[in-house]
């Protein structure tokens, strides 16, 4: 298969080309497209076959959950058996934006959608690419991070490319994502309701409009053998190819234990990366440093993640060390995110 890629901004005519894309979902196909969190892969939500495309486009687990991306309110009727005031409140605070919202499916989404689940995830991206392209493709999109599973996911389309170029139809080019990390997925169908997965809309957003919502167990510590109830619960996600190890502790005690480690990896030979801030970056002699920004800018840090666990794997690092990323709000996401990559390896110094 040909993977037609197309720079939304080079185009003299949008509108033709966001109807392209949305008829080759209509048609069955896949199509990878930008949204304010990461790109997505998109596919029709309410057609099994299209579902089963993506898990075997990605490599992904039948039962990890696909998020229907909608883009008008009037949508999410049609596809949950009732519209929670919660899911109201959340919608008219968050959406469009990177929150993702766990109800009771209605009989029009297929199990093949929602990972045999009795639930569906919904979520309305912000972005108006994403947006037209819902629309165009009949308003009912499912789609995980447009990634290889287990990869990090795309911020770029080149990196789409990367994955999953000759297995997808097209890729919409809309440029850099602008948050860098996936959406907060929060479940309603719990009582009280609970955060699955940490991002820009943070716990204590929620509970400023909900009230009590508490944080799943499993958010940092190791997978569980539960079926996953929300994509990237069960299995890694976003990992490098090189073995990526976090440590946590003083910022002291983490920058030596980091130094004699990428020391002995050089008398071994391995190339070595480090995933740093501003303040401590000077302090590594590794082949490839990178800061995330300064350690008080979360956002610039969940923004540059992916991106730079991407890097790593073009530059063919072998043993990547990490610092610890521990906070509130954002903060959560970046490390969230960091622990699913390294396979929950953390060293306390």
């Amino acid at each position: 298969m040909d993977t037609k890629v197309i720079r939304i901004e080079e185009q003299q005519s949008e509108e033709a080309v966001i109807r392209e894309a949305g008829e080759i979902v209509k048609a069955g196909g896949l199509v990878a497209f930008p949204t304010e969190t990461v790109y997505g892969l998109g596919g029709d939500a309410l057609n099994p076959a299209s579902s089963r495309k993506i898990y075997e486009a990605k490599g992904r687990p039948s039962d990890n959950p696909l998020i229907v991306h909608i883009a008008d309110m009037e949508a999410l009727a049609a596809i949950v058996k009732r519209v929670p005031e919660s899911a109201k409140m959340l919608a008219e605070a968050f959406w469009p934006g990177p929150l993702t919202m766990i109800l009771e499916k209605s009989d029009l989404v297929p199990k093949e959608t929602t990972g045999g689940l009795e639930t569906v995830a919904v979520r309305m991206p912000s972005d108006a690419v994403a947006l037209a392209f819902i629309r165009a493709a009949g308003g009912y999109v499912a789609a995980p991070s447009a990634n290889r599973s287990g990869r990090p996911s795309p911020t770029r389309a080149s990196y789409v490319a990367q994955d999953l170029d000759g297995r997808i139809e097209m890729i919409l080019d809309g440029g850099d994502a602008t948050l860098g990390l996936e959406s907060t997925i929060v479940d309603l169908t719990a009582k009280p309701p609970a955060i699955l997965r940490p991002g820009f809309i943070t716990g204590e957003m929620l509970r400023q409009k909900l009230g009590r919502v508490e944080e799943d167990e499993t958010l940092f510590s190791a997978d569980s053998g539960q079926a996953p109830k929300a994509p990237g619960m069960k299995y890694r996600h976003y990992a490098p190819k090189g073995e990526l190890v976090i440590v946590r502790g003083q910022t002291e005690a983490v920058t030596d234990y980091i130094g004699k480690e990428l020391a002995q990896m050089c008398k071994n030979k391995k190339k070595t990366g480090v995933i740093a801030t501003d303040e401590t970056l000077d302090k590594y002699k590794a082949d490839v440093p990178r800061s995330v920004g300064k350690r008080t800018d979360a956002a610039a840090a969940a923004k540059g993640l992916y991106r730079i666990l991407r890097e790593f794997d073009d530059e063919g690092v072998e043993a990547i060390y990490a610092e610890s990323f521990d906070g509130e709000g954002v903060s959560q996401a970046v490390m969230n995110r960091l622990l699913k990559a390294a396979g929950h390896r953390v060293i306390n110094v």
